[in-house]
């Protein structure tokens, strides 16, 4: 079965994307860059330019599922309640552009990847860089994330 998956590490100051395609049981990264927003904008000004972004790589791409890793709280409530709201913007376009959409949490993306759910950052982009074809040497770890979110979407449509 060929699947495109748009895979994102949700943010609204730094959002990790990644395109991710299965074909014939191989995956392979087709696309990835992280969209960083104006920290001298107001929120609604960053999330716009956000959402403006990712409908455009959205059109180019045509990804048939979005996957997103679910809202991780920590001790900042403010941007926590931020990176909600960016969330928001990719569902919104995720259901403009009719995708199937799917929601991981953290643990989950680790344990799809490495087998482990407590594995750290390097675990889990060292297993990336084995699994998924066409990974470059200089992505950012948003996108790494971005990829791992992608592998465990297309690992639970086996």
């Amino acid at each position: 079965m060929n699947m495109r998956v748009i895979g994102i590490d949700p943010g609204y100051d730094r959002l990790g994307l990644a395109i991710v395609d299965k074909e014939q049981n191989v995956e392979r990264l087709v696309f990835s860059t992280c969209i960083e927003t104006d920290r001298d904008l107001g929120l609604p000004e960053r999330l716009f330019d956000l959402g403006t972004k990712l409908d455009k790589i959205m059109t180019e791409y045509k990804p048939d599922l979005l996957a997103i890793e679910t809202l991780f709280f920590n001790k900042n409530i403010k941007t926590a309640i931020n990176v909600a709201e960016a969330r928001g913007v990719v569902l919104f376009l995720g259901e403009k552009h009719s995708c199937l959409i799917e929601e991981f949490g953290p643990q989950e993306i680790k344990v799809a990847v490495t087998g482990y759910g407590k594995s750290d950052k390097n675990a889990v982009i060292d297993m990336v860089k084995r699994l998924v074809k066409g990974v470059p040497l200089d992505v950012l770890d948003d996108e790494y994330d971005a990829i791992a979110v992608g592998i465990t979407a297309l690992a639970h449509h086996r």
